[in-house]
């Protein structure tokens, strides 16, 4: 019930079904969405895991096997860069950090790998044009063993943290930048620090396209409670295994056999 009266939570439950904006869930997901939502058991799962554990609901939705996690992570961090777009400069994903030369970064949680990349950096978009912003993403199962024991504002909390002990100071000294967690759970929920973020993101898009900023806003909660939803319903649907995919042993195509020549009946 707590998971369900989040802001936000809701927000693909009340929007109308409107296909050219991806508001549309065939009768399969929206019953899978309805046993999320309530806590009910989905049908016909399988009893045990591609990784051999035993499937549940609460397994599903962060089982690494089959990508699925990374897969929800990077469907929220592309909508969110490609939104930054309208009203930002320079907004890229994946941007690699400057390398550390000789700073001394005391947070000892701080990363210092030279490779060290976020998920977002945008120009812009806390108000000073010159400033670059940074966003980190991440997605977390409020029902896993580490989460379930907890109230969700302080799992939130935790996550948000986390990420801020990770990247903030580096960013801050290294980039002169800003840093902002965006966390999300998998039911459609977001952090303080995202809601933040996105309210930003909503004012600046009312002021671009002279909408009411509650009509800008309530488009963009639906977009990532859609997101947030099919990909709670892929990681308990979508293949895991060999099971659905191409046969084992079938021939490679070598389509360089058929340059010049016509491919055989």
């Amino acid at each position: 019930m707590e998971l369900g009266k989040e802001k936000g939570a809701s927000s693909w439950l009340n929007a109308l079904p409107i296909e050219d904006h991806g508001f549309v869930l065939h009768k399969g997901d929206f019953r899978d969405a309805l046993c999320l939502r309530y806590g009910w058991q989905p049908t016909n799962l399988p009893s045990r895991c591609a990784c051999d554990a035993p499937f549940t609901v609460e397994h599903a939705l962060s089982c690494p096997t089959g990508g699925f996690p990374t897969l929800r992570h990077n469907e929220v961090r592309d909508f969110t860069a490609n939104i930054m777009t309208e009203v930002c400069h320079d907004v890229c994903t994946e941007p690699q950090l400057q390398e550390l030369s000789g700073e001394t970064l005391h947070l000892a949680t701080s990363i210092r790998d030279d490779g060290a990349r976020v998920d977002i950096r945008a120009q812009g978009f806390w108000g000073d044009r010159s400033r670059r912003s940074f966003f980190d993403v991440r997605v977390f199962n409020p029902n896993a063993p580490s989460n379930r024991k907890l109230q969700l504002n302080s799992v939130y909390r935790r996550h948000e943290k986390e990420k801020r002990r990770s990247y903030e100071q580096r960013i801050r000294e290294v980039e002169h930048g800003s840093f902002t967690p965006l966390v999300f759970s998998t039911s459609g929920g977001m952090g303080d620090l995202a809601a933040t973020a996105y309210k930003r993101l909503a004012s600046l898009l009312s002021s671009k396209h002279e909408q009411p900023y509650s009509t800008v806003m309530t488009w963009l909660q639906c977009h990532l409670s859609f997101s947030l939803l099919r990909s709670a319903v892929r990681c308990l649907r979508g293949a895991r295994s060999s099971i659905g995919h191409a046969a084992r042993g079938a021939p490679a195509v070598d389509l360089a056999v058929y340059e010049g020549h016509v491919p055989p009946p």
